[in-house]
């Protein structure tokens, strides 16, 4: 007959024998999973569509990750990780993935950029403002100039649009567009002439200044796309150098000064 104080005794024996068991498996766990075989040797980087990457380039990973990139095939945190990849200049987005025993495979969506903004940033297609190194640009990238107050880049964007669909009947472009700090609208078309446009009372909800009084962008370009046309056939010969069109019914223009001929040129000296 087995007494109580051997069923403890019995008890306690297997539960030793347990942790024992336990302690040497996650001992040996431990060991195995810190193996050098384990250790990321190997980052693999690939475009998320397309056949090739733009301006992501291995060296410019390997800059952003030195000595910031922890783990091994086990340990690595993937979230943290992607956080660190997504600090590289040109890298809108990065999926990472594990890559039997000691890599990584890096799925990356490059910035697009649309515009470049204000001093040293660009605008991607999808209005978001991102830094990166513009002399990277191809040498043929025309991209339109937009000037804006921190947080405006979407407004930027949305207007931008407008004034595109608008001016295609012209035949004209857009290189600069900028809202001011008091949310007034320059514009500089492709052939150098300048809209001066105001206040855009679409923009109260980003002007601390208010809107009062202003008309609508819509509008304000809409009259202008109506008189173009005459205007340019009744200045025939003669360039456009601003129109002001701040005015409810009309708007004021300013002619390029007339270029100094060469004889006029001597005969003021």
């Amino acid at each position: 007959m087995i007494t109580p104080s051997a069923r403890i005794t019995n008890f306690v024996a297997n539960l030793l024998m347990l942790l024992a068991v336990v302690v040497l498996l996650g001992a040996g766990g431990y060991w195995l999973i810190h193996r050098p075989m384990f250790n990321l040797t190997r980052i693999v980087i690939e475009p998320m569509k397309g056949n090739r990457l733009e301006y992501v380039s291995p060296a410019s990973i390997q800059q952003t990750i030195a000595g910031k990139l922890q783990g091994n095939f086990f340990t690595i945190n993937l979230p943290e990780s992607k956080k660190l990849f997504e600090q590289s200049p040109w890298v809108r987005h990065a999926d990472i993935t594990r890559v039997w025993p000691d890599g990584l495979l890096i799925k990356i969506e490059e910035q697009e950029p649309f515009a470049y903004w204000n001093e040293r940033q660009m605008i991607n297609t999808w209005g978001e403002v991102f830094t990166a190194n513009q002399a990277e640009l191809p040498e043929d990238a025309d991209l339109p100039q937009f000037n804006g107050p921190t947080g405006s880049e979407t407004l930027v964007v949305q207007r931008y649009a407008e004034l595109v669909r608008w001016l295609a009947p012209l035949n004209l472009g857009v290189d600069e567009i900028t809202l001011s700090d008091r949310y007034a609208w320059r514009v500089e078309l492709n052939d150098n002439t300048k809209l001066v446009l105001g206040r855009d009372p679409g923009a109260d909800a980003l002007n601390p200044h208010g809107g009062q009084g202003a008309v609508s962008f819509a509008s304000t370009i809409e009259r202008f796309v109506q008189a173009w046309p005459v205007l340019k056939e009744k200045v025939a010969g003669r360039h456009i150098a601003q129109v002001d069109l701040r005015y409810t019914k009309g708007f004021a223009i300013t002619f390029e000064p007339a270029a100094t001929t060469q004889s006029d040129s001597k005969e003021k000296k």
